[in-house]
Formats: structure tokens, C-alpha cells, sequence
């Protein structure tokens, strides 16, 4: 199984999370994607780019963190943190 932690964090304090499960033969990639995607319809927001930075940091980390830099339209939150919690 594999499950993404989604955060939407605001000046130091977690305002939602969710958890999403994958159990599809995907790839890991392509699960990264499915379960940002699900992350971002149940937080009501775009998706966000992908820049190499947090490209980097996702792939040394397993965690990633999405700023207002990463989404074309305002955010209202300072920060979208999503994290590997389990892999296959």
C-alpha cells in the first residue's frame, strides 16, 4: 500500500490534513501524482507545479513542500506539505 500525507500549514500551525491511500500496480511516480491530485480536490485547490527545487527535495526526502510560488493562482495558507507516510 502506499499513502501520501497532504498538510496546509499557516504560520507555524496545521489548518487540515488528509491521508491518501494508493493500492494500484502503478508506479511510484504516477502514485505521487493520483494521490496530489486527490489531496488538492479534497483541499479545494489547483494543483501545484512542480518546480526542480521541489522536485530535489522530494526525491532526497520523500517530502515536499508546495508554496505560493508553485501554484498559478493566491493561496490563503502559507504552504502545502505533502510526505510519504508508507510504500509497497
Amino acid at each position: 500500500m502506499f499513502r501520501l500525507w497532504g498538510k496546509l500549514w499557516k504560520n507555524n500551525h496545521m489548518l487540515r490534513d488528509t491521508v491518501i491511500c494508493d493500492n494500484t500496480a502503478d508506479t511510484r511516480t504516477h502514485k505521487v501524482f493520483h494521490s496530489l491530485e486527490a489531496i488538492c480536490y479534497e483541499f479545494d485547490l489547483g494543483n501545484p507545479i512542480w518546480l526542480d527545487s521541489t522536485i530535489h527535495e522530494f526525491q532526497r526526502h520523500s517530502k515536499a513542500r508546495f508554496h505560493q510560488d508553485n501554484f498559478i493562482e493566491q493561496i490563503d495558507f502559507d504552504f502545502l506539505e505533502i510526505q510519504v507516510i508508507e510504500e509497497d
